[in-house]
């Protein structure tokens, strides 16, 4: 009888990178807020509000 082998996938091939970022320190209290409220970890919260502004960004010239 053969056995079943158990596959594991590599970190990182979901499509997701690991990063590391300097956050104020008001900003992080803006994003434990709304996780706490959200029942959402804040790398989720994170993710959602950066999907959502790099949407929303645009690129201006200088005057």
């Amino acid at each position: 009888m053969e056995k079943n082998k158990i596959k594991i996938s590599k970190k990182g091939d979901d499509g997701y990178k690991v990063i590391s970022i300097r956050i104020k320190e008001k900003t992080l209290e803006f994003i434990e807020d709304i996780s706490a409220q959200s029942n959402r970890s804040r790398n989720e919260v994170i993710n959602i509000l950066l999907e959502n502004a790099v949407k929303e960004t645009e690129i201006e010239d200088e005057p």
